[in-house]
């Protein structure tokens, strides 16, 4: 193995470290294509590593690289990047003139995904065909372990690993769209490699062994390799096995996309929680395959088990929105690569003399993704925030469950949704059960906790509601349940008839009982091979899970309610919003507002979350059976409990030993607007926050002047409101704060001495800060002036018209 950091130094590679720095972007490019294409690959070989590394990024985050993923179209470096990194491009050149002498290059284990590291580490070759025959062992031991990667493995391992490496960005570099650079290489590698229509076209550089020829060919009798077989021990697992000579050429034709997928899945997907890892490392799994297969008599058996059991991993990984949305590229692709298949190759038999991809159309999305995907759909439904940015984790696993969507049909989305899902994909549903069943109860578990009142969160709720209730769709889903469901006792005893000849007391009928039986054990095996033999199963049509399901279209219902109380409030606004509001003429109480919704959920967007929630109701009484009489009755028992003045009611709680507690029902209520508490200031009113109808300027200067005023005279004013008299109640009329009389120690945790202060007579002037009664005044002096009134005159029948109108609101007349 030939490895960069055993050559001696070479002068190209500093060459072109200091024209790196020094030439325009373009003009670097335009060298390096020179040097490709004149330099012979030992050469090459020593800036390779250098080079990838300054495309790409280094694997610790320090080299950012080119910046790929912030890349956009309207960039004037974004086409040379393109040119230079096509499949067909410089790179790639250099990548297959490398392949073609068999260097090798390093990768420390240390930058591997948590599972894959830390399985390593303990001694365990992981299910990782990626890693097979690559490990590399120094005289140091297993925690400096490294992978040996051909040149092609190494680009594509270092292109894939740039997405989920945190880097130390610029300021101004943290917005990253679909048409960046990156997410259209990942597209065009996927279509380049993995091809709908043709094959792989050949590599276009020919050296003197004639082709680049793969790593480690593959024989015909080994199958592609899959990622359900449990890992043994490194000194079972890492016994090199040189290909045979005479291994199948035509195997050669897809090593290429072969690697790519590896590299993609193992480094984008393979990201969970201590619990599954756990549970997919757990002895018990092999333990059930090898139940499993022989109990199907197979024709070998499979190695049992090693002994290995890992419990010291915890992955803090979280993927982001962009990282997402990488892997929903990979899985549409994916789909549409497997559905390009041949209908003849469909049908036909294993041992039929076929391509080796379309081979690998036929096994690539069961084999290479489906468990990678499940666990990494689930890490994500456990882990994400309750937020509308959900949304790019659920369309992944929208368009997973949905692979017809991809069969390269054109046809009108209203008529497909009318003829629902075609029968030959029943076979795809069962063998991913979990995928429709586990990751829906996950679904409703977020659901209930959501704001449904908030446009966002309803379309979630209604896109899977309408996937869920296509025709045929839920059938299905119930025939798989019924499959896995079905005891073992009889499937040994159908078993024991399939294998008997009619002669024997066999049945001309029984022919279709293997493929029965076949079916049964692909779901078993699904369903134990990623929630581990010992799993309690929900069915997503059992009792538990109608229960949930009633519960959500309960809370349907109430935040169907809560937006039309939004919409109607805002049509009232709306209709009183004029420009006199703007003076405090309106609705001055800013404490009663609906709190269930956002900001932008006013107006169309809360008549678009009604139409979401009534529509989403309609799937899942489609889904669930639900007929109308038990919808009915569900919505006249949710809406006796609740009338108009129900959400003046404090939300449901229990009293704790710091106070109220919310419960449940509570934390539901409040989410959708049912119920509230009442937020309001009880405080010193002279020190409450500046409404937005008060002049900021005008409130403290009052407030300055006033508490002069209160601070000098403080003393009269107590003794003048201490009266018993008449004068008494006019002083404590006009200075005491009626607010603070009124409620004072009864509502206010506020300690005594703030509230003996608060409940001392004073004068407060900042209702004169107000806009509403500075246009009032306004309108008075004009009045008055219109009778030929002056300033000092008009003020002083404006104050002796306050004083009488206070004097007559006094309480010693009533």
């Amino acid at each position: 193995m030939a490895a960069p950091a055993m050559q001696q130094p070479s002068f190209l590679l500093a060459n072109l470290k200091i024209d790196s720095t020094t030439k325009p972007f373009l003009q670097c490019c335009q060298e390096l294509v020179k040097v490709i294409d004149d330099y012979p690959a030992k050469e090459l070989h020593l800036i390779f590593p250098w080079l990838v590394e300054s495309v790409f990024g280094s694997l610790d985050g320090v080299i950012v690289g080119w910046n790929l993923r912030f890349l956009q179209a309207c960039s004037n470096q974004y086409n040379i990047v393109m040119d230079f990194l096509n499949p067909s491009g410089p790179m790639m050149k250099l990548v297959y003139k490398l392949q073609a002498e068999e260097y090798k290059y390093e990768i420390p284990v240390s930058f591997l995904p948590g599972p894959v590291k830390v399985s390593i580490q303990e001694g365990v070759l992981p299910d990782c065909p990626l890693l097979n025959n690559k490990l590399h062992f120094p005289l140091s031991g297993l925690q400096t372990l490294s992978l040996a990667l051909n040149p092609f493995e190494y680009y594509m391992f270092m292109f894939a690993s740039s997405l989920i490496t945190p880097k130390n960005y610029s300021l101004g570099q943290h917005v990253s769209s679909l048409d960046s650079a990156y997410f259209v290489l990942v597209d065009t590698y996927l279509k380049y490699f993995l091809p709908t229509e043709g094959s792989v076209p050949p590599s276009p550089f020919t050296y003197k062994r004639g082709s680049v020829s793969p790593p480690a060919p593959r024989a015909p009798s080994v199958p592609f390799a899959g990622y359900g077989i449990h890992s043994t021990s490194l000194l079972k697992r890492h016994i090199s096995h040189q290909p045979s000579v005479t291994a199948d050429p035509a195997a050669q034709e897809i090593w290429r996309s072969e690697a790519l997928l590896q590299v993609f899945v193992e480094m984008w997907l393979h990201h969970y929680s201590l619990e599954m890892y756990q549970k997919l490392q757990s002895p018990q799994l092999a333990l059930l395959q090898y139940r499993l297969s022989m109990s199907s008599m197979l024709c070998q058996p499979l190695t049992p088990p090693g002994s290995g059991t890992l419990d010291t991993y915890q992955e803090p990984f979280t993927p982001t929105e962009e990282h997402v949305l990488v892997v929903r590229l990979l899985v549409k692709h994916l789909h549409a690569f497997s559905c390009s298949l041949k209908p003849e190759q469909v049908s036909s038999s294993a041992h039929s003399h076929t391509s080796p991809l379309e081979e690998l159309k036929r096994v690539v999305v069961h084999r290479f993704v489906q468990q990678k995907l499940y666990v990494f759909l689930q890490h994500c439904f456990g882990h994400w925030p309750l937020d509308a940015s959900f949304r790019v984790v659920l369309e992944t696993w929208l368009s997973y469950i949905q692979p017809w969507r991809y069969t390269g049909e054109k046809t009108n989305p209203q008529t497909d949704q009318n003829k629902g899902v075609p029968e030959k994909w029943s076979l795809f549903v069962q063998e991913n059960l979990l995928m429709y069943t586990k990751l829906f109860q996950g679904f409703l578990n977020r659901v209930v906790r959501t704001d449904l009142v908030n446009v966002k969160n309803a379309l979630m709720v209604f896109r899977v509601a309408k996937v869920f209730a296509q025709p045929n769709l839920s059938e299905m889903i119930q025939k798989g349940e019924q499959l896995f469901l079905e005891p073992e006792h009889v499937l040994h005893q159908r078993q024991h008839q399939c294998f008997l000849s009619p002669g024997h007391g066999g049945s001309f009928l029984s022919a279709r009982q293997p493929v029965v039986t076949d079916r049964v054990f692909r779901v078993k095996s699904h369903v134990y091979g990623l929630e581990g033999q010992d799993c309690q199963y929900k069915q997503m049509f059992g009792t538990e899970l109608r229960g949930t399901v009633l519960k959500l279209i309960q809370i349907i219902n109430q935040a169907r309610q809560t937006a039309k109380k939004i919409s109607d409030q805002s049509a009232e606004v709306a209709a009183n919003n004029s420009f006199m509001s703007w003076f405090g003429m309106g609705s001055p109480d800013l404490n009663y507002t609906f709190n269930g919704g956002e900001v932008d959920d006013t107006g169309v967007c809360v008549k678009k979350t009604h139409e979401f929630l009534e529509r989403s109701l309609d799937y899942l009484c489609q889904i669930f059976r639900l007929n109308v009489g038990q919808l009915s009755q569900l919505m006249a028992t949710l809406g006796s409990g609740q009338d108009d003045g129900n959400s003046k009611q404090l939300p449901d709680c229990v009293q704790g030993k710091n106070g109220l507690i919310l419960t449940d029902l509570g934390r539901m209520q409040v989410i959708n607007g049912l119920r509230r508490f009442e937020i309001e200031y009880q405080g010193d009113p002279e020190l409450q926050p500046i409404r937005s109808y008060e002049n900021a300027i005008l409130v403290r200067l009052f407030f300055k002047i006033s508490s002069l005023v209160n601070e000098r005279f403080g003393g009269h004013m107590d003794a003048l409101c201490s009266r018993p008299d008449f004068l008494g109640q006019l002083g404590r009329h006009y200075l005491a704060s009626p607010e603070a009389a009124a409620d004072g120690m009864r509502r206010s945790p506020e300690t005594r001495l703030t509230a003996e202060r608060n409940r001392r007579p004073r004068l407060s002037l900042r209702m004169l800060a107000s806009y509403r009664t500075l246009l009032m005044l306004l309108l008075l002096y004009l009045f008055v002036a219109l009778f030929s009134f002056g300033p000092m005159s008009s003020t002083l029948l404006i104050l002796t018209g306050g004083f009488l109108y206070g004097l007559l609101s006094c309480p010693v007349w009533r």
